[in-house]
């Protein structure tokens, strides 16, 4: 239970991500030398963040810009020194990361149903916890292409860069794995109980007559 709460709160916070918690990103991209820009026209920036419903970037300032709050989004980053040079990250690396919310929804069932005592309620609990496990590994094998998707880019386009894994990619891993413990602590815990109830037995004693104390001693 504990296990699965805690899993759900990393997952519910996740979810959030940008451009409502600033510092819950998946990928983050420090540009040390070159200092693109994120349009034709825009202004350089020397750090770009990557959330699930939105990017933020930040200029040589420290002012912090993010884009529209959307699903699937799209960045184009343009050389600072040559306009003609730019890399694109599609919607096809940022759309699945909506897998994030879902697996937060199925653990959130999962820890309701682990409040129950009943037998029934408690399988289905641990069966849930596996599907909420599985949602997040896709979740987090969707993180890791993003990120390797971005560094591949970002590093095309020139100049010195450094592209990091963030705070959001780590507690979704974390999430597997409380997730994977949380199943397997339910599914133990029930067998445990049913070996308990299958050796707790009462124990029936006989008292036999005064005379029988002594039949097979003649």
């Amino acid at each position: 239970m504990i296990f699965l709460f805690c899993a759900f709160v990393l997952l519910f916070l996740v979810s959030i991500s940008l451009p409502w918690l600033t510092a819950l990103d998946f990928a983050r991209v420090h540009f040390k030398e070159g200092a693109p820009s994120t349009g034709a026209d825009g202004g350089a920036i020397t750090e770009l963040r990557f959330g699930i419903w939105a990017y933020c970037w930040y200029d040589t300032s420290g002012q912090r810009t993010c884009s529209p709050t959307g699903h699937a989004y799209s960045t184009t980053i343009y050389n600072d020194q040559n306009h003609d040079h730019f890399v694109t990250i599609g919607s096809s690396w940022t759309s699945g990361l909506a897998v994030h919310p879902v697996a937060a929804g199925v653990t959130f069932i999962a820890f309701l149903l682990s409040l129950s005592t009943h037998v029934t309620f408690t399988l289905i609990s641990s069966l849930t916890a596996f599907l909420a496990a599985t949602l997040t590994l896709v979740a987090f094998a969707i993180d890791i292409a993003l990120f390797a998707w971005t560094k591949h880019q970002v590093h095309n386009l020139g100049g010195v860069t450094n592209t990091n894994t963030a705070p959001a990619f780590w507690m979704t891993f974390v999430s597997f794995l409380l997730l994977c413990f949380a199943g397997c602590t339910v599914c133990f815990g029930r067998r445990r109980d049913r070996m308990e109830d299958a050796t707790s037995y009462p124990v029936i004693s006989k008292k036999g007559s005064w005379w029988d104390r002594f039949r097979y001693r003649s």
